[in-house]
């Protein structure tokens, strides 16, 4: 342990580096040439955004295509902690709902997901949420602590926020868009050999069409886009962020710093799967290395040298000090869950509105 605190530890004190870096140049499976489907988004209420794909135009041939957020990237990267190697890093927390029995670190607002709100572990995630208001942060890292790692927001009751340590979004660049088409032909004519009446109305026809009884055409959808300009993921580490972290003393303040650091490095140096959806699989583009980097408060960049086989055994070596909370297992709550629609809070107070903020 000792050697290993030589190595991190100046990363946690003031004059340590604000953030560490990752560039990484992806290229699609197929080649640099090669069609990405990106994530598509719903349209937005008030109708500026048409849904599709999230690009940002600058000119006629300039713009930026998302095709990870931050919140996906980040959903991609937690569940490595349920892993051989990794899961006794963090403490096993499921929540059996019905059929399905769904681990912390699956659910998609973490700490603040409806799942774990409405469980036996309500009172003592709130609880933990007004501590950290309060300025103690070891009281959520006994129990989810990822939810410091990757960020959570408890929207639904105290409105504590947890600020990301770790982003990490693929963007392309300069893309040009496609379009396709498909036409859907049904196995036999159904109306036309009398197997099924004519139908007379909409709703008849989008039924029939529906279940896969009649000819539908699809014309114009999205196809992808081409990256003229590269595909890039770039990831930071925060910890000018990490270092705001407290506990009730500066002894835990250290324990509670260095074991978030190694569950932070763990996953900041882990590489996800390149698949992301359906036509897009990424790979590194071996034209363009790597980049990793410590970035000071002076600008001055140097390169980092922590491999994830590191980050791992430091990770592994702070958790005892630390000592985070048991593995637990609770049933979701329908009482619970039918007071939190009704808006009353587990104390039988009504809950403050949500900020539209």
């Amino acid at each position: 342990m000792s050697e290993l605190s030589k190595e991190f530890d100046p990363w946690l004190e003031e004059n340590g580096p604000a953030a560490l870096v990752i560039r990484e140049y992806l290229v699609p499976a197929e080649g640099p040439d090669g069609v990405v489907f990106p994530a598509t988004f719903a349209a937005s209420q008030d109708g500026t955004f048409k849904g599709g794909y999230n690009i940002d135009h600058f000119s006629e041939t300039e713009n930026v295509c998302l095709i990870d957020s931050v919140g996906s990237q980040a959903n991609r990267i937690e569940p490595l902690f349920t892993k051989e190697g990794y899961v006794d890093l963090v403490p096993k927390i499921v929540v059996k709902a019905g059929e399905k029995t769904v681990n912390l670190l699956e659910a998609g607002h973490r700490a603040g997901d409806a799942i774990v709100r409405c469980s036996a572990l309500q009172e003592e995630l709130r609880a933990a949420f007004r501590a950290l208001q309060d300025g103690n942060a070891e009281p959520l890292a006994r129990i989810a602590p990822t939810s410091l790692v990757f960020g959570a927001w408890d929207s639904r009751d105290t409105q504590a926020k947890v600020p990301r340590l770790i982003a990490s979004t693929i963007r392309a660049f300069n893309v040009r868009e496609l379009t396709r088409s498909a036409q859907y032909v049904p196995a036999a004519e159904y109306v036309a050999s009398g197997l099924l009446e004519e139908a007379e109305d909409k709703k008849t026809r989008d039924t029939y069409a529906e279940r896969g009884f009649i000819h539908v055409p699809a014309s114009g959808a999205p196809g992808g886009v081409i990256a003229m300009g590269g595909i890039r993921r770039d990831a930071s580490l925060h910890l000018a962020a990490l270092r705001l972290l407290h506990a009730n003393s500066d002894g835990r303040t250290k324990a509670l710093r260095r074991y978030v650091l190694g569950l932070a490095l763990t996953a900041f140096t882990y590489s996800p799967s390149s698949y992301l959806r359906q036509g897009c699989n990424l790979v590194i583009d071996p034209d363009k290395p790597r980049e990793f980097k410590e970035v000071y408060n002076d600008g001055r960049r140097v390169p980092a040298t922590v491999t994830h086989s590191d980050a791992l055994e430091y990770a592994q070596a702070v958790v005892n000090e630390f000592e985070i909370g048991p593995n637990r297992s609770v049933d979701f709550d329908k009482d619970r869950a039918k007071r939190d629609l009704s808006g009353e809070a587990a104390n039988g107070k009504a809950r403050k509105p949500r900020s539209k903020n």
